[in-house]
């Protein structure tokens, strides 16, 4: 369908929804942000699409200032789709959950990778820096309303299936793959994820 047929279908948007959105962080924005243990990076290589789980601790991303953030990398599978993404093309989207919160926070920017010590020094968890953090400068923010979350029931404890409705990743990998599973159940796999958190 065409723009011209989109906005024919659903309509103008409302004038809330048009100027909900900033070009900086404001205080609730940067509430926001500070109790979020987790969000979503998205990026482009102008062929393909990346979404990127990131999450430790609440207040993990810095706030620089108003205009910038910071977001650590953790060790992961060494694929870094999203990083080799950046190199690339540095516009990005962030989707910031807050645990039990309906409503989350996008954010559009230009990042920036860096490995200078005076940077990685300020992500530091047990003992350990990343190998790189990626710096974001902010063209637009803003809230979106928690319909979807609310629909999803994603904060309903009493909706969370009781046990795992799927099977162990390594398990799916060695179906995938034919490469021999390295754990066979969900505890044995946390096990290795535990070992390399940080």
């Amino acid at each position: 369908m065409s723009p011209e047929e989109l906005r024919s279908l659903y309509g103008p948007p409302s004038q809330r929804a048009v100027e909900k959105i900033l070009p900086h962080l404001d205080s609730h924005c940067i509430q926001f942000i500070k109790n979020s243990s987790f969000l979503i990076l998205g990026t482009t290589n102008e062929k393909s699409i990346d979404l990127s789980p990131k999450g430790d601790p609440k207040g993990f991303v810095k706030v620089i200032n108003k205009n910038v953030l910071e977001i650590p990398d953790r060790p992961g599978n060494n694929r870094i789709d999203g990083l080799l993404n950046i190199s690339i093309n540095p516009k990005v989207a962030l989707l910031f959950f807050i645990t039990n919160v309906t409503e989350t926070l996008r954010i559009q920017g230009t990042a920036e990778i860096t490995s200078a010590k005076i940077v990685l020094d300020n992500h530091k968890i047990k003992n350990r820096l990343p190998k790189t953090v990626t710096r974001i400068t902010i063209d637009t923010v803003g809230f979106h309303c928690g319909k979807a979350l609310i629909r999803s029931e994603l904060w309903q404890p009493e909706k969370w299936p009781k046990d795992r409705p799927i099977e162990s990743l390594y398990n799916i990998i060695e179906d995938q793959t034919g490469l021999k599973s390295l754990a066979t159940n969900e505890k044995e796999v946390n096990k290795i994820y535990e070992k390399s958190l940080y």
